[in-house]
């Protein structure tokens, strides 16, 4: 485990850092193949960094990129 705290990351974050369209971030999420985001109020929803960090590590691995 980490030292370091996690943090949290809003859509357009996830979108930038994912380079995917809201569209298919969704979707993913309803596959299960994508994080689940965070309801932090009833309108706010965020994604752990470190497990969008971790999806992207995988999609690397899986792409044979590292």
């Amino acid at each position: 485990m980490s030292n370091t705290q996690d943090s949290f990351l809003r859509l357009p974050d996830v979108k930038k850092r994912t380079g995917l369209p809201r569209s298919t971030i969704y979707r993913l999420i309803k596959d299960g193949s994508f994080p689940k985001q965070i309801k932090l109020s009833e309108r706010t929803s965020v994604w752990s960094c470190d497990a969008v960090s971790s999806w992207i590590e995988e999609q690397k691995q899986k792409a044979g990129v590292a």
